[in-house]
């Protein structure tokens, strides 16, 4: 059972200036949990005033001392990997240092690479004999793609190619851009 589902815990949210981290409570829980609309504002360091960090619910924080450390989560946090997770399993692989960090981007690159290649050389089927084998050999490639771009019915989906291909690109480009601001 996932151990963020029964209770609402607060967020951790870390100031990598000040190297200090803070939970803050939701506006929803301060309004009395009466307007569900109300929009969180930015979480600002009370200390120096920069914008915090939302790391997740399941993220410790180094020693203030520790400079490596906090340096380290920073460039966990420009890569877009932060400590967030249902509480089931955890937050997934968290790479401990600086090159097992762009090792592990460069990985998921060549992954996005493989599937913007699938969507690029995309022959749809077009028989049902087709679909079921084409489901069977391609089937990470099909699964691999968000809901929005599914298109057709719930027996026969289709997905549109154009929109996948500019979606696969783009997680390209963002992936590049964060090695670069890593390098």
């Amino acid at each position: 059972m996932c151990r963020y589902g029964m209770t609402t815990y607060k967020p951790h949210y870390a100031c990598f200036d000040c190297r200090k981290t803070f939970k803050r409570r939701l506006l929803f829980d301060v309004e009395g949990g009466n307007n569900k609309n109300s929009k969180e504002t930015k979480a600002r360091c009370p200390e120096c005033g920069g914008l915090l960090a939302d790391m997740g619910l399941d993220f410790e924080s180094p020693k203030k001392s520790d400079l490596k450390a906090w340096k380290h989560l920073r460039h966990l946090y420009i890569a877009a990997i932060t400590f967030h997770s249902c509480g089931c399993t955890g937050p997934g692989y968290i790479p401990h240092d600086h090159q097992s960090l762009v090792t592990h981007l460069e990985r998921i690159k060549k992954q996005y690479i493989d599937h913007w290649r699938f969507w690029k050389n995309r022959v749809e089927p077009t028989t049902d004999s087709e679909s079921q084998k084409d489901w069977l050999k391609n089937g990470k490639y099909l699964l691999n793609i968000p809901y929005e771009l599914n298109t057709g019915t719930k027996k026969k989906k289709q997905v549109d190619i154009d929109k996948a291909i500019e979606y696969w690109s783009n997680n390209i480009e963002n992936i590049e851009r964060s090695i670069k601001q890593l390098s």
